[in-house]
């Protein structure tokens, strides 16, 4: 996976206005195999154009044509960066040196991706054109103050798209706080290897490198405990069809896949924690990680809303492989600690690799 990058940036250009009147900007990067699209509004991954076996381009992550789309409440956190804590808080609420925080209960009862209004995939980010050491870059930055959706601290946030020339988007995320505050950050895109909007994900096959997830009770919060895959429909270590098994979990809380797989601990370059490959078109997505989870959803909530001209993105019509710390681990000690302090520096990083076989 090289790190180096002769991609380019065009931008930032128009993309409309939020309801509240902000100006939301777009930029493109291309080069190599592969060219994405970002907007600041919540950091957004907006556009991929991958190619298959025959170097036919599809855009393969789902969205909106428009800024009223992101805007509705037809958009299911697409593409978006997730937090300031992203999956879900237990009760919506967390105790820290003493004195205990309540969020919104926007999943109720519990808080979901970071809250209501505020969250981060609803703010707009300031956006940027600089040259990394990996590469042509964009990088938006967000200053989250003190109380914003009930955190607390002043947090600093930077999330930066680098695009490789072997068909690797870098997301590299960073944070500084000046108070103990909870920081997990994800990429909530939803893929359709065989493009946006092309009917459901199931004949995907789907590879995690994970041997153990985190079960949860029937509001979808971790017991706490940490359990093998062995012998279960989780079990992902070789690769099966997502439609294969999916149906045993369709009468469950969870309506689908949508678990929290213990990928590893501890890493600082990212490791593969995943690989899906779209038999037809012979796309394949693999997905890079630091971080010690990752949460594998299939679109279950899915509506078949109006996407990208006019399709529907139908039940299970897209896959999410979001790289993170565990659910709820704010209140879960047996956990990896999610707490950022000041003086510390929060970086993680997730690479979707694109390619085709």
């Amino acid at each position: 996976m090289s790190h180096a990058s002769a991609a380019e940036v065009s931008g930032p250009t128009p993309f409309g206005n939020t309801y509240d009147g902000l100006p939301v900007e777009r930029y493109t990067l291309t080069g190599g195999k592969i060219t994405v699209r970002l907007m600041n509004r919540g950091a957004t991954i907006t556009e991929v154009l991958a190619p298959d076996r025959a170097q036919n381009l599809a855009d393969v992550v789902l969205g909106f044509d428009n800024i009223a789309g992101y805007e509705s409440e037809a958009n299911q956190y697409f593409g978006c960066t997730t937090g300031r804590v992203c999956n879900r808080i237990a009760n919506a609420r967390f105790t820290l040196d003493g004195r205990q925080y309540q969020l919104a209960d926007n999943s109720a009862p519990n808080h979901l991706h970071g809250g209501g209004k505020r969250s981060l995939d609803k703010v707009v980010w300031q956006g940027e054109k600089l040259v990394t050491p990996r590469g042509t870059a964009v990088r938006f930055t967000y200053l989250s103050p003190e109380g914003e959706e009930g955190y607390p601290g002043n947090l600093k946030l930077a999330t930066t798209y680098i695009l490789g020339d072997d068909g690797a988007l870098w997301i590299e995320w960073e944070a500084t706080t000046d108070k103990p505050t909870p920081v997990n950050l994800t990429n909530h895109s939803y893929f359709n290897l065989a493009g946006a909007g092309s009917g459901t994900v199931l004949d995907h096959e789907v590879t995690l490198y994970a041997d153990r997830y985190t079960p949860v009770d029937a509001n979808l919060i971790p017991t706490g405990k940490i359990e093998a895959v062995t012998g279960t429909v989780l079990d992902f270590t070789t690769a099966k069809r997502i439609g294969e098994r999916i149906e045993q979990l369709t009468n469950t809380p969870t309506k689908g896949y949508d678990h929290n797989f213990v990928v590893m601990q501890g890493k600082q370059l990212p490791a593969a924690v995943a690989k899906v490959r779209e038999p037809k078109s012979g796309r394949v997505l693999t997905v890079f990680s630091t971080q010690p989870g990752l949460q594998f959803y299939t679109g279950n909530f899915l509506t078949g809303q109006a996407g990208k001209g006019g399709k529907p993105y139908v039940y299970r019509g897209g896959f999410c492989l979001e790289t993170q710390h565990f659910p709820d681990s704010v209140n879960q000690p047996t956990f990896p600690t999610i707490i950022l302090k000041p003086g510390e520096t929060y970086r993680q990083t997730c690479v979707y690799m694109f390619s085709a076989e």
